[in-house]
């Protein structure tokens, strides 16, 4: 395995250099920071396409939160950990006792250890100690199951859904694939607390890394949820083909984070894609899981498309559009609508998130009578 170790050097400068060499010894490759230096690329995107190609990534908290880049107002440690639950990596985190961190430091911490997506945390007191750790956890990671796990629903859940809102785009209404995630047991948000998500839900997105920077937000809110819209990209022409975007995401006060985004489409219209909407489906999961906005360790998720008539299940080809698409249904209406009757642990919104979205696909797909 390729492990990503990530961490600032100030307070754990010895952690740093022991641990390169106990990851060799273990017949796996470590990924440091230190051997970007002589790269011809910045050294904060070298390492973060590092961290994309790794297996591992291995968080170390000391009490230094390190240099605050401009670009995204957060140190490079905690930008690759949006960067590592973004992309379902399995991650490792261990914090030194025995230190204290700084306030913006340990505000961080709160964020990585409130996480219970299936990540591994740890403490240590010393080097020895943290090898100790490292090796046990490494070793498990070889052969380990993943953490994904699902449970029955032991009284019925009330989600909220928007399938009779569908998207418009250039005037022209276009069907949106939405998913919610409900977590279970949560007494809601307070009017105040909902309220403090007005400005903050669009932070969360931009750190996700999801949405380009040169795209504007549009924040809204009500009594009920605050909602982020985000415009959608310009084709090079009308016709072309488009793979499916995120176009809104929500925060109702119950808990329940849901997203909306159009599905890839071309002159003939949206397409369901055997192969491309588990993936969409993937990529949404992990991107509500990155908002760090679940706090309860089970979670309800559903998924549905509105306007499910205008859809063909097809291939999507990214380079060329169709010449002929049939619209389903025949005048009939119907509905892709999945219900929930089981609860699935956090790991669903990250290393668990492929399988629960081939579920919701494949669903989906099956409903569809084209």
């Amino acid at each position: 395995m390729r492990i990503f170790i990530s961490s600032v050097r100030k307070g754990l400068e010895e952690e740093r250099d022991a641990l390169p060499g106990l990851i060799r010894a273990l017949g796996h490759t470590p990924v440091v920071f230190e051997d970007f230096s002589a790269q011809s690329t910045p050294s904060r995107q070298a390492c973060l396409e590092a961290l994309e190609s790794a297996d591992v990534c291995l968080f170390l908290l000391g009490p230094a939160y390190g240099h605050v880049f401009p670009e995204t107002g957060q140190s490079a440690t905690h930008d690759e950990w949006v960067v590592a639950t973004t992309a379902g990596k399995p991650r490792l985190v261990y914090r030194k006792l025995g230190v204290t961190f700084e306030d913006v430091q340990q505000d961080f911490a709160r964020t990585v250890e409130a996480y219970a997506t299936g990540v591994f945390r740890d403490s240590f007191r010393d080097t020895r100690e943290l090898m100790t750790k490292v090796v046990e956890k490494v070793k498990e990671l070889e052969s380990g199951p993943s953490p994904l796990s699902f449970a029955p629903l032991t009284q019925p859940v009330e989600l909220r859904w928007s399938l009779d809102e569908a998207g418009v785009e250039g005037g022209v209404s276009v069907p949106l694939l939405e998913l919610h995630v409900l977590p279970v047991g949560f007494a809601g948000y307070s009017a105040r607390e909902l309220a403090a998500f007005d400005t903050s839900l669009a932070d969360r997105i931009r750190r996700t890394g999801a949405v380009s920077n040169d795209i504007a937000l549009q924040p809204s809110s009500s009594q009920t949820h605050a909602t982020v819209s985000i415009p959608g990209t310009r084709p090079r022409r009308w016709d072309a083909p488009r793979a499916g975007e995120l176009a809104e995401v929500l925060l109702h006060k119950s808990g329940q984070v849901s997203v909306r985004a159009t599905l890839p489409r071309d002159s003939m219209g949206s397409i369901l894609d055997q192969d491309a909407l588990p993936q969409q489906i993937t990529a949404l999961l992990r991107f509500i899981g990155a908002l760090d906005l679940m706090r309860h360790e089970r979670i309800v998720v559903a998924a549905g498309v509105s306007e499910p008539t205008r859809t063909q299940i097809d291939r999507f080809d990214p380079h060329q559009t169709r010449t002929r698409a049939l619209l389903a249904g025949h005048g009939q209406s119907f509905t892709l609508q999945t219900e929930p009757d089981e609860s699935a642990s956090l790991a669903a919104l990250d290393t668990g998130a492929h399988e629960v979205a081939a579920v919701l696909a494949r669903a989906l797909i099956n409903q569809h009578p084209g």
